[in-house]
């Protein structure tokens, strides 16, 4: 196993050296620094818009192999097409974006390193022509048209994690990239939701005494523990679904999947909460009609209850809509 490893990167050192010198053209030294000019601006504008470039195989030729350059590249070759089911791709693809992010920070960003990625559905030539065969892979292109075995990012006693990742980034560029990881919410979610619960809970029984006997409360909190218990929490737990998770082509954390067979654990708790209004909503429409108190309590009710039902109701169907788009129902914010 040992020599075919060594065996597939010697070729691929070949093949790379044939690529990288065929191209090679002389030009004028003026010509050359405005070329270089202006791919280094064009680099650092699509940067600053997405941390991870995404690279098409003009632009990965171009940028990456065409001269002149005074830059490396660091390339994560992936496939995050849905219907490549690469699991590890995922993973590699958010701990990637936060190794740039974290390079993006202000005393650490410079123009002698970019990240980008490359995908095999969009661009299967570049693979092709380095022979890679195996996702998800990571390539350190640099400006001395060298590329040995330490360039690629060999996983033997290596994870894919940001941290690792930076030690190699260190060690074939020079620069160094200090971690920094996105704050966790996940883990502040759950006790401030329940010490929001409990410190209304107390104040409404502060100011209403007499309510912990009366029906509509017990009716609020025993729907709220049903809507809790089937929720699907206990299914996204089993099936290890993430909290959320972050678009690495634009770097944005989405909590809600746009898959029908696909919920995060964020996404449970937007419908519980949605679904939990909806009841409040309707027990008061319930209470306004039943209710023996003054009128202006009853129509204040009835209002609060039509507003919570009309709102809510009409985000679960679009966000129904949002995940099956052939859903026929849907009102606002689709």
């Amino acid at each position: 196993m040992a020599e075919l490893w060594c065996l597939w990167h010697l070729l691929l050192t070949v093949v790379v050296a044939v690529v990288f010198i065929a191209p090679g053209v002389v030009t004028h030294p003026a010509h050359g620094k405005k070329v270089l000019a202006k791919k280094v601006s064009q680099l650092m504008s699509w940067t600053k818009r997405d941390r991870v470039m995404r690279m098409s195989e003009t632009m990965f030729y171009h940028f990456v192999f065409d001269a002149p350059k005074n830059y490396s590249v660091i390339v994560m070759f992936t496939a995050l097409h849905e219907f490549s089911s690469c699991v590890a791709c995922k993973y590699a693809a958010e701990e990637f974006q936060i190794l740039a992010d974290s390079y993006q920070h202000p005393g650490a960003f410079t123009t002698k390193v970019f990240f980008a990625m490359v995908d095999y559905n969009e661009s299967p030539e570049v693979f092709e022509a380095l022979q890679i065969t195996l996702v998800p892979n990571f390539f350190h292109f640099s400006a001395k048209w060298e590329l040995t075995t330490d360039d690629i990012y060999g996983l033997r006693g290596r994870d894919i994690v940001a941290d690792q990742m930076a030690e190699w980034v260190a060690e074939r560029t020079h620069v160094s990239v200090r971690i920094r990881q996105p704050t966790n919410y996940h883990g502040l979610l759950k006790p401030a939701i329940l010490l929001a619960l409990i410190g209304g809970l107390g104040y409404f029984l502060k100011w209403h005494r007499k309510s912990i006997s009366c029906s509509i409360l017990c009716e609020f909190l025993t729907l709220c523990f049903v809507i809790l218990m089937t929720s699907g929490q206990i299914w996204t737990y089993i099936r290890g679904e993430p909290y959320a998770q972050r678009d690495p082509r634009t770097g944005q954390k989405h909590h809600i999947s746009k898959f029908s067979h696909v919920q995060f654990a964020a996404e449970t708790y937007i419908i519980s909460l949605f679904n939990m209004c909806v009841t409040l909503g309707m027990l008061l429409l319930d209470k306004a009609t039943t209710s023996r108190t003054n009128v202006i309590k009853r129509k204040m009710m009835c209002l609060c209850g039509t507003c919570l039902v009309a709102i809510f109701f009409t985000w679960l169907l679009s966000l129904f809509r949002f995940k099956i788009p052939d859903y026929p129902y849907s009102f606002l914010f689709d």
